[in-house]
């Protein structure tokens, strides 16, 4: 009996070590199971994470890039106003019937309202009492209708009179209204009569060759002309009638016109837009080409619009009021000057011409370096040519553009102006720091990961030169920023972009920031440097 039972205990005991293995194992099985479980859902949520912020991060460059391709599009968008300044006037046709401005002699009829509409007159047979029937008119019927007719008649008689006052009030009124219609007409009709004989007057003398009508005509036919909004419609006319010779003196748009930047790409690692810069020759190709434009434009325009065949001759002068970079002094070179007949230029196919070219046909002078300021001999002397009694100055712009002049804001306009515009861009702006050189701020760029401290200098004095991007880009490393803006109201210097040198700066100058204006804050601002200005700049 006692081994039977130490062999049932080792039995047992086996048993249960089997038993106990056996649980361990399994145990053992469940932890690996769900360890791997653990580890399978904490990797597909970190490929899920993985994935999103893949998905965010192809999002945002795609955004980035769409920015890029905008820029892109508003640069070839104001290449192509550009290099259409010639054709698209040859669509337009020029002269102008002055018989249009004569203002018909309409006059609305009279309406005299209620007051046209007599009154209605009281009637008997609606206060005639009725007559007596069967028993009432046995017993006193005929005694009483009488009382009533007396009455009735009373009553009408008073409503008749009440009318007849008011039917002669009404006249009165009436008769009032209508003196006072016909005293309106006549002088409505005394002014248009003025009015169009003034317009006939002024036709009559301009076909006559007035000299001042001329001038005056002359003057409407450019100012109706169609530029972009930073060109300047500024012009002198003078116009010598025993000659048959107009001449013009036009204020040309500054070299700032053509954008400076060539192409814009998203740079992922620095996560900006990288400004290609626009090769200087090129630059100045197309200045020469814009001053050749716009002369062949205005001395188009003048004889499309003379039928009258007033013009024989036509000078033109095509200046520029511009800041002469090596000297800060505000200058006014001759570009470009042509003197042609009205019979030759009327032969040339204006469609089919380079314009550079067929300046160069009509024996013009066109500046080789206008970039630089270069001037011409001109082929007229305006003020000593024109004769001061026909001779006027027209600023088209000056009397109807109502744009905020960039150039002539309040220093506190002018900080609010930038400070609305980058904190609509999504800068955090505090107040700017005032220096010698302009303002200063130290903004925030609230993004994660890609924002950070972003100092932006402002200056509307002097073009900005590679001394400004290396003071930039000082005070950026010194203050940790991951930005630096740099905005140059009167342009950026050629060396001022090869200062850049991949430094996280971005450089804007006037048109850049005209452009901004318009995108970000729908303000559509100009940047015009005024003559009395610069006639008080020290030399």
């Amino acid at each position: 009996m006692g081994i039977i039972r130490d062999m049932q205990r080792v039995a047992a005991t086996q048993a249960a070590a089997e038993h106990q293995a056996q649980t361990a194992a399994t145990q053992q099985r469940e932890r690996i199971r769900r360890n791997a479980d653990l580890a399978i859902a904490a990797a597909q949520q970190a490929a899920s994470d993985m994935e999103r912020q893949r998905e965010r991060q192809r999002l945002y460059t795609e955004a980035r890039s769409a920015d890029a391709a905008a820029a892109n599009a508003e640069v070839r968008a104001r290449l192509s106003a550009l290099d259409a300044l010639l054709l698209s006037t040859l669509d337009v046709d020029d002269h102008i019937d002055l018989q249009q401005f004569k203002k018909p002699l309409t006059v609305p009829p009279f309406d005299p309202g209620p007051l046209g509409r007599p009154l209605p007159e009281p009637s008997w047979t609606s206060y005639v009492p009725p007559q007596p029937r069967g028993v009432g008119k046995i017993i006193g019927g005929d005694r009483l209708h009488q009382h009533q007719t007396n009455n009735a008649r009373k009553a009408y008689d008073d409503a008749r009179g009440r009318w007849a006052e008011a039917e002669e009030r009404r006249k009165r009124q009436l008769a009032r209204l209508r003196r006072a219609y016909e005293e309106k007409v006549g002088k409505y009709e005394a002014q248009r009569t003025a009015y169009n004989a003034e317009v006939d007057r002024f036709a009559a003398a301009v076909a006559a060759a007035d000299p001042s009508s001329v001038v005056e005509y002359f003057a409407m036919v450019l100012g109706n002309s169609v530029y972009p909004d930073d060109f300047p419609q500024h012009f002198r006319l003078a116009y010598l009638p025993k000659q048959k010779h107009l001449l013009i003196e036009y204020h040309l748009p500054p070299i700032e016109v053509i954008p400076i930047v060539k192409e814009y790409r998203f740079d992922l690692v620095r996560d900006d837009l990288t400004a290609i810069p626009r090769d200087e020759f090129e630059i100045r190709q197309r200045y020469v080409d814009i001053i050749a434009k716009v002369s062949l434009r205005t001395i188009h325009e003048v004889i499309e619009a003379d039928r009258g065949a007033l013009v024989g001759q036509v000078s033109f002068n095509g200046i520029v009021d511009t800041i002469d970079r090596r000297t800060g002094e505000f200058v006014r070179p001759c570009l470009v000057s042509v003197k042609t007949s009205r019979d030759t230029f009327a032969a040339i196919k204006l469609r089919r011409v380079d314009a550079v070219a067929c300046v160069k046909h009509l024996q013009g002078a066109l500046s080789t370096a206008p970039d630089e300021l270069a001037g011409v001999t001109t082929k007229i002397d305006f003020d000593r040519d024109a004769d001061r009694d026909f001779t006027e100055e027209f600023n088209v712009l000056a009397e109807i553009d109502e744009r905020p002049n960039l150039l002539t804001l309040t220093d506190q306009a002018w900080e609010q102006q930038l400070t609305d515009l980058f904190g609509v861009m999504g800068l955090e702006m505090n107040g700017a720091a005032t220096t010698d050189s302009g303002l200063r701020w130290r903004a925030t760029d609230p993004r994660p990961i890609f924002g950070g401290t972003v100092i932006v200098y402002a200056t509307r004095e002097h073009s900005a030169g590679a001394g400004k991007v290396h003071a930039l880009a000082g005070a950026v490393e010194a203050t940790g920023a991951t930005k630096g803006i740099l905005v140059s109201l009167n342009g950026i210097d050629p060396e001022a972009y090869e200062a850049v040198a991949g430094r996280p700066l971005e450089l804007i100058d006037g048109p850049a920031l005209v452009g901004l204006l318009a995108n970000y804050c729908r303000v559509q601002a100009r940047i015009e440097h005024l003559v009395e200005d610069r006639a008080q700049e020290p030399g």
